[in-house]
């Protein structure tokens, strides 16, 4: 299956990334948080990809509690934030996105997902829960904990 790799804060993951700005959704673009992460070096990369041969098809920034919004995630002290993940049309039905989730889930903690773009029955379909309540931009906020 595909092998998620963690992507560096550099000048050419913001060159990997051009492929999602020319044919993605604008409100993925992770323009501001990739450059915002190059700014404070001494900052860990929340980036992870999937690379179809040499092109990224697939992306997520993963980010721990407090990285950013801490709102509408009930019951837990520590977890992880998918703030954004997204498969280039051209590679999406292959399971890109379900390998970076799965990533996202071996590290144990419980996961809040802000679902944009109609993003929701995919994450539902691999075990988030609907919380019924949206963040401050009207994007549904899941929530997956491990059993």
């Amino acid at each position: 299956m595909s092998n998620v790799k963690h992507l560096d804060i550099n000048y050419k993951t913001d060159e990997l990334f051009e492929d999602f700005r020319n044919f993605g959704n604008e409100d993925l673009y992770l323009v501001d948080e990739l450059r915002g992460e190059m700014i404070d070096a001494s900052s860990d990369s929340p980036f992870y990809g999937v690379y179809v041969g040499d092109r990224l098809g697939a992306r997520m920034a993963l980010y721990r509690k407090g990285e950013v919004e801490e709102v509408h995630f009930p019951d837990y002290d520590d977890y992880n934030i998918i703030w954004k993940l997204e498969v280039l049309r051209d590679f999406q039905d292959r399971g890109y996105g379900t390998a970076l989730l799965n990533h996202a889930k071996a590290q144990g903690l419980p996961i809040k997902v802000i679902a944009r773009n109609q993003s929701k029955d995919f994450f539902i379909k691999q075990g988030f829960k609907d919380l019924g309540e949206t963040n401050k931009d009207g994007h549904d906020v899941l929530i997956w904990a491990p059993e």
